[in-house]
């Protein structure tokens, strides 16, 4: 039996299990799809919001502002990228510039440093390329930018270089009352544990429901992205968003940490909690409402785009709570929830010593990581040193984003450990560049095929069925 079961592999889930490892329990990760990172995770803005949007009060004002204090620490500690660029919430009449008052008073309550308005000629000091519209704007220099599912992988995989363990490819269909805990089964499967932690994103209603709460529903909201080539990537240097309504933040354009341009998402209520299609209509509007914040966005330059779910829960709030003995829910974790993903994680540890948790501080956690692809950063003479030391840092793999056969073979062989070409590409990189693996697959495939000890024709894109290929032609 487990101590603590972890229902989902997201950026939540691997923030708290992390924390949990920092104790003497034994942790177990549940995660329904192949690989962590695969839900709302996987495709979002990638914005560490500074926390003027939340109601004064809220859990999400002060989740937000709690881990946006914290989350360059914890980039720092797990090798995971991180930037300040500050963010800039836009306006274009006279009700705009009340409502950013409004924010910029709420931010300062909330606790957020530096936030104020400012107008045009400031505006432009800060971004030359600001839409042709804009008179006012919100400036919130604490914003920043990480990578979402980088930080997600760096999590889950501390927590197991930590002890926990991840059992993906397990989706809980049942949770029953056991002796001292609880028991979690898959089709096929089961676990004990002492201990239950609800993480499942859009299904944490679902979970929640199986353990005898319904008291709230999750409902995916579909959002639509653009993501340009690196080459435009210094467009601006902000954050832009627009100002706020019901439906979220709006459309924003952002630079990467890696470089790229981002611009996204729309906001749609869906029932479909797998939809995650693209749409020509979607797309339209995100290049037109983005147009309108910044202006002359090179869209010649768009390399890929993608939708992300986020999990709206019915209560207008993060739903932290414990409503069974030894069962918490930690759901409803829409924007800003990955802002706000190491303070729900150091909440949830408060809240499990509260109803009676009991554990030691382990002397020996170790809560560093190398970040997973660094090659590129070298100097000459360190990038010689280590190819010395290991030769297939020499071959790069991918030349779009400069990613070796070194990196790739690392990847393969760190926690927690890709099992496909898309695991590949969240990790290291490889594939995410101008021309979108068209060159490098096979090479992958192959690193893959012989690390696993399966068949070339074994290895899939993103798990399941997604064979990529059926047999040699000549």
């Amino acid at each position: 039996m487990f101590e603590f079961a972890v229902i989902g592999a997201g950026v939540v889930g691997g923030m708290v299990a992390r924390e949990l490892t920092k104790y003497t329990s034994s942790v177990c990760i549940l995660e329904k799809g192949s690989d962590v990172a695969l839900g709302a995770t996987r495709a979002n803005s990638a914005i560490v919001h500074a926390g003027y949007d939340a109601a004064v009060g809220s859990l999400k004002a002060r989740m937000n502002v709690r881990g946006s204090k914290m989350m360059a620490g914890v980039c720092r500690d797990l090798g995971v990228k991180y930037k300040n660029n500050g963010s800039l919430v836009v306006g274009f009449n006279d009700e705009d510039e009340q409502t950013l008052i409004s924010l910029c008073e709420r931010g300062k309550i909330n606790g957020v440093d530096g936030v104020r308005v400012i107008y045009r000629d400031e505006i432009l000091a800060l971004e030359p390329n600001i839409g042709d519209e804009v008179t006012v704007a919100l400036h919130a220099p604490t914003g920043a930018i990480v990578c979402p599912y980088e930080l997600c992988m760096a999590s889950v995989g501390n927590a197991m270089d930590n002890g926990a363990t991840l059992r993906t490819s397990f989706e809980v269909k049942k949770i029953e009352k056991a002796e001292d805990g609880y028991k979690l089964s898959s089709d096929d499967d089961f676990i004990l544990a002492k201990w239950v932690i609800n993480c499942a994103g859009v299904y944490s209603d679902e979970v929640s429901a199986m353990a005898g709460d319904a008291s709230f529903t999750v409902r995916p909201r579909r959002g639509e992205y653009m993501l340009l080539d690196r080459e435009v990537g210094d467009h601006i240097s902000h954050t832009v968003f627009r100002c706020p309504s019901k439906m979220g933040k709006g459309v924003l354009v952002t630079p990467t940490v890696d470089g790229n341009l981002l611009v996204g998402p729309t906001a749609e209520d869906i029932d479909d909690k797998e939809d995650t299609k693209t749409t020509a209509e979607g797309l339209a509007k995100v290049r037109a409402f983005a147009s309108a914040q910044v202006a002359r966005i090179d869209f010649s330059k768009v390399i890929t785009s993608f939708t992300g779910l986020r999990a709206t829960g019915s209560t207008g709030d993060f739903i932290i709570n414990m409503p069974r003995p030894h069962f918490l829910n930690v759901a409803g974790i829409e924007s800003p929830g990955l802002s706000s993903a190491p303070a729900i994680a150091e909440y949830v540890l408060s809240l499990l010593f509260d109803a009676g948790y009991e554990a030691e501080a382990r002397a020996d956690f170790n809560g560093t990581r190398r970040p997973m692809h660094f090659f590129s950063s070298l100097s000459v003479e360190e990038k010689n040193a280590l190819i010395k030391e290991r030769p297939e840092y020499a071959h790069v793999i991918c030349r779009c984003e400069t990613i070796t056969e070194g990196e790739i073979l690392d990847a393969i062989r760190t926690n927690p450990r890709p099992t496909d070409v898309d695991g590949i590409k969240r990790r290291t990189r490889a594939s995410m560049g101008r021309c979108q693996g068209g060159f490098c697959t096979p090479y992958i495939i192959d690193l893959l095929a012989q690390e696993m000890g399966v068949d070339y024709t074994a290895v899939t894109k993103f798990g399941g069925n997604s064979y990529i290929n059926f047999g040699k032609t000549k």
